[in-house]
């Protein structure tokens, strides 16, 4: 699949995702794996994830949702979400509204999950 057809149909969503894919390539290199249900960007490991869940859960939400894994809970209280998968291992997920949603904060979140990635 390609991003031109997962993000059909859903323009704000990839205006979003074009954002958050900039801030990622500001990075260095990482591969983009496209599936039917998400985007992911990987290094050694897959790093983040990208996807829109008006596509699973109806329309209402955010046209995009960032997921990231770090070893430890992060404390802003802008994570939609916090789950713990297994052990030592925290799931965050970052509800993207706009584009400018995609702020200094989410480039650093970003920098520390890029880098435990190689």
């Amino acid at each position: 699949m390609t991003l031109d057809e997962f993000f059909a149909g859903h323009d704000a969503s990839r205006r979003i995702f074009d954002a958050l894919h900039d801030a990622v390539g500001a990075l260095g290199s990482a591969e983009l794996r496209v599936s039917k249900s998400q985007v992911a960007f990987r290094r050694r490991v897959t790093f983040a994830w990208a996807w829109m869940p008006d596509v699973y859960l109806g329309e209402g939400h955010a046209p995009l949702v960032l997921t990231l894994s770090f070893r430890r809970p992060d404390p802003s209280p802008r994570w939609k979400q916090i789950v713990e998968p297994r052990p030592g291992r925290f799931t965050h997920h970052l509800e993207l509204h706009h584009v400018a949603d995609v702020d200094d904060e989410v480039r650093a979140w970003l920098q520390l999950a890029w880098t435990a990635a190689q």
